[in-house]
C-alpha cells in the first residue's frame, strides 16, 4: 500500500487480540477514501468527483457574440433567459462589431450576434454567416466625455478642433468610431464649425481603440482629454469618473443595434428564443433602464437604419 495512503500504523496494522471495535474502526476509515493519493480518487484533496463514466450532458449551452456596449444589459438579460429555461446557461463573448464578424467568419461557433450597427452585420450576411432576417431590437446616441477633472477646458463639441486637445476615438471599422466620424462630418457643414471641422479634430487624434470600453477607460484613466461614446457606456460607476457633454441634436447619430441567428447554431430553437426574451417587455425594460432606447415587439429591419 502506497505511503501516506492509509492512517497512522497503529490503525493500519492487524495486532493480535484486537477488539472488534479497532476492525471497525479501520473498516470505516478505509471506505472513507484512505487509500491512494495521485489525485484520482473521487475524494482525494477535496477535489471535484471525477465519474468512472462520462456523465450526461445536464445543461444546454447558448454561444452569444456582443458588441462590446452591451456588456451590461445583455448580462442581465441572460440572467432573465436562464431563469426562464432551466437547464440552459449563457455563454457571452464581448467584443467591437467587427472583431466579432471576423472571429466568426474565422469558424467561431456561436448561436447569436448582436451588433452595434448595420454595417458590419450587412457583412456578416455577405459572408453567409446570418441565418434569415436580422432584426433591430434597441437604438443609442453618442455622447461627448471629459476625465471628471477637465484638465483641457472641454465645454462643447468645438472645442475638439483646438489644437492642444487631446482625442481619444475607436477605429473607423468599429460601429462607435464610425459614427463618431460621422459626428463629425455633420459638424463640418454647420458653418458654426467650420468646413475643415472633422480634419481638425482627427488632427488631434492620439489613440484609436478596437472597442467602445477601451476609449472610455482612456478618459476614465486621464490618458485622453475627450471622447465620442455611446450614451449607454456612461454608467453609474464610470459617471464617477468622466464628465458628459451633450452634443447638439443636429449633428447626432442615431444608431441601431441589430441581432440574428447565426448559421449554423447548434440549437436555432434555443438561439431565437433568446432574441425573443431581447425583444420581450422585461428584455426591453432592461434595455430601457441602461439608457438603451428600445423597440419592443416592432419589427424593424436593417433597410429601416441605412
Amino acid at each position: 500500500m502506497p505511503e501516506g495512503a492509509c492512517p497512522p500504523k497503529a490503525y493500519c496494522s492487524a495486532r493480535a487480540g484486537s477488539v472488534p471495535v479497532l476492525t471497525a474502526v479501520l473498516a470505516l476509515l478505509l471506505a472513507a477514501g484512505c487509500g491512494g493519493s495521485s489525485g484520482r480518487s473521487p475524494t482525494a484533496g477535496g477535489g471535484p468527483v471525477e465519474p468512472s463514466s462520462p456523465a450526461p450532458r445536464g445543461q444546454a449551452e447558448l454561444v452569444v457574440f456582443a458588441a462590446s456596449s452591451l456588456l451590461e444589459v445583455f448580462q442581465e438579460i441572460g440572467a432573465q433567459f436562464e431563469q426562464q429555461h432551466p437547464g440552459t446557461k449563457v455563454r457571452f463573448n464581448f467584443a467591437g462589431s467587427a472583431q466579432l464578424v471576423a472571429q466568426l467568419s474565422q469558424g467561431a461557433s456561436a448561436s447569436v450576434a448582436a451588433l452595434a450597427d448595420t454595417r458590419n452585420m450587412r457583412q456578416a450576411q455577405q459572408q453567409g454567416l446570418i441565418a434569415g432576417e436580422p432584426i433591430i431590437f434597441a437604438r443609442n446616441r453618442l455622447v461627448l466625455i471629459v476625465p471628471a477633472s477637465n484638465p483641457a477646458g472641454i465645454h462643447t463639441l468645438a472645442d475638439l478642433a483646438r489644437p492642444d486637445v487631446k482625442v481619444v476615438l475607436a477605429h473607423d471599422n468599429v460601429p462607435i468610431g464610425h459614427y463618431a466620424r460621422q459626428v463629425l462630418e455633420r459638424a463640418s457643414q454647420d458653418p458654426a464649425y467650420g468646413s475643415d471641422f472633422a480634419q481638425r479634430v482627427l488632427a488631434n487624434l492620439v489613440s484609436e481603440e478596437v472597442n467602445v470600453k477601451q476609449v472610455v477607460a482612456k478618459i476614465q484613466l486621464g490618458e485622453a482629454d475627450a471622447a465620442l461614446v455611446y450614451a449607454t457606456d456612461v454608467t453609474p460607476a464610470v459617471r464617477q469618473q468622466v464628465t458628459v457633454i451633450e452634443l447638439p441634436e443636429q449633428v447626432n447619430v442615431v444608431t441601431c443595434y441589430p441581432i440574428a441567428v447565426v448559421v449554423g447554431a447548434p440549437d436555432q430553437a434555443l438561439a431565437r428564443a433568446f432574441i425573443d426574451q431581447v425583444r420581450s417587455p422585461e428584455g426591453q425594460a432592461v434595455l430601457e433602464r441602461y439608457g438603451f432606447r428600445p423597440l419592443g415587439q416592432e419589427a424593424v429591419s436593417l433597410e429601416a437604419c441605412e
